[in-house]
């Protein structure tokens, strides 16, 4: 039987999405693109997950687009103009649902985190990559630019070191990952896992309400001026003070005992 393109484990309120495509290095196909849209479709309703890690099997993470797939897009009588449209739509729909989603998002990296599957790394919350791991934008090296991961890279890192990626084709490895913001850590590979579980639960411990609201807020107020942030900040800590749960929490710490969240 054919293995399916992508698989979910849930393991408490944490929830594992595994690419598996390792023959393709778990490319972002037109069916891998579906996969990922309904997964996190699901995800956002479901109140039971409170973390969500992003993974692929193999030997990568995930090597972008599916250039095979793109190429016989070519073969439409508009040379593949229509379906490229869609395609990036489609993909931008995908990264962005990331940070719509109630939990925060944490990709585990390993091998190569290439064109659209860097952008994939990049529109996460926070990654962990194990050491030796490559990322890259480097479609600019068959005369591709890379501008839809563009739009996530220049979001995470400096933007002149984001353009020595786009312009270069070069890769960078995990450790220089690290410097420029693009992941939280960098661990030995056989840790890579453990690592990415720890944080997950470190996160998942904490009150779910107030983590949904805060990963919403802080996507929402990156985009103000500081001024609008602020009171936009403001409006939102009187709703989180507001929870039930909030009043327990800063009650019990100062009781100094566990909180009785619902």
């Amino acid at each position: 039987m054919t293995q399916p393109l992508l698989l979910r484990a849930d393991e408490g309120d944490v929830a594992t999405l595994t690419m598996n495509a390792p023959e393709r290095l778990n490319a972002l196909s037109d069916a891998m693109l579906a996969e990922l849209k309904s997964a996190f479709a699901a995800l956002e309703s479901d109140r039971s997950i409170k973390v969500v890690v992003l993974r692929g099997t193999g030997k990568a993470f995930c090597a972008g687009h599916d250039l095979r797939e793109m190429q016989a897009g070519r073969q439409a009588p508009d040379k593949g103009a229509s379906y490229f449209a869609d395609l990036f739509a489609r993909c931008a729909e995908v990264m962005q649902a990331i940070p719509r989603l109630p939990q925060p998002v944490i990709a585990q990296v390993h091998g190569i985190a290439t064109a659209a599957g860097c952008q994939l790394v990049a529109s996460c919350d926070m990654a962990v990559a194990a050491e030796g791991t490559r990322f890259g934008v480097n479609g600019v090296n068959i005369g591709l630019f890379c501008s839809t991961p563009m739009v996530a890279l220049s979001r995470n890192i400096p933007r002149k070191q984001a353009f020595e990626m786009l312009t270069t084709g070069a890769f960078i490895d995990a450790t220089r990952a690290e410097a420029l913001g693009l992941v939280n850590r960098v661990v030995p590979a056989e840790a890579l896992e453990a690592e990415t579980r720890a944080l997950a639960a470190t996160v998942a411990a904490k009150l779910g309400a107030a983590v949904r609201i805060g990963k919403r807020a802080f996507y929402d107020q990156i985009q103000m001026p500081v001024a609008e942030a602020y009171d936009y900040a403001g409006r939102v800590m009187v709703e989180n003070m507001l929870l039930r749960d909030t009043d327990e929490g800063i009650s019990a710490f100062l009781e100094k005992r566990k909180p009785d969240w619902a």
